[in-house]
């Protein structure tokens, strides 16, 4: 019975030490290893970002100017989202947004929404796509430079039917035979344009951070 309790309590404590000794090894692990990751996941947010938002037109760090926006009918997000200010000379430059079009041919349609203070696009990049290839991925800058056509679209330049492909009576180019997905971007990227002037004010307020609820809604 002693040999039985011996052997139990031995391999209860063996268990204890390496729980503790993995616990240990993995805390170490994540303190040597997450500023790398961060500051590699922040390099490549900055990547993106610069491929909308020329480095003329903001002097602060946008990643770390950003809040957190919560879920909106307008930007077609069902989570919170992150907005990255850009500011030049401590004045209010530019606002990237995350939005989503719903209503892509192979569904949800993901990208990031650049916007000037004075409303204008500064330049949109899908994320995310499923959509056909061949056909529905010329939206993708790498494959095509269509999503370039909204660069420096404004809603004071455009008026609501112009936000629309040609075949529809709007102003925007289209591949043939590929109508869907154009339709589900330039209208994802007309409600991000909305949502930016409807809180244009409090996207770039100091306190946006304690304040976004507010701009969330659609």
């Amino acid at each position: 019975m002693k040999r039985l309790t011996k052997a139990t309590l031995r391999t209860a404590f063996n268990l204890l030490f390496f729980t503790i000794v993995g616990t240990a090894i993995l805390a170490f692990t994540f303190n040597l290893t997450h500023e790398r990751i961060a500051q590699s996941e922040d390099a490549a947010k900055l990547k993106l970002i610069n491929q909308v938002v020329p480095n003329s037109l903001y002097d602060n760090d946008l990643i770390k100017d950003a809040i957190s926006l919560p879920a909106s009918t307008q930007l077609g997000t069902e989570e919170d989202t992150t907005a990255y200010r850009g500011r030049l000379n401590g004045q209010p430059s530019v606002v990237v947004l995350e939005a989503v079009a719903p209503d892509g041919y192979g569904g949800k349609i993901s990208m990031i929404v650049a916007i000037n203070y004075n409303g204008v696009i500064s330049g949109v990049r899908v994320v995310n796509h499923k959509e056909t290839p061949g056909l529905g991925d010329y939206i993708d800058i790498a494959k095509n430079a269509w999503i370039n056509l909204l660069t420096g679209k404004s809603n004071e330049l455009y008026s609501q039917d112009d936000w629309q492909v040609k075949k529809d009576g709007g102003k925007f180019d289209y591949m043939a035979g590929a109508t869907i997905t154009p339709r589900a971007v330039i209208k994802a990227v007309h409600h991000a344009l909305q949502y930016f002037d409807h809180n244009r004010a409090k996207l770039f307020a100091e306190d946006a951070g304690n304040t976004n609820k507010e701009a969330g809604k659609p």
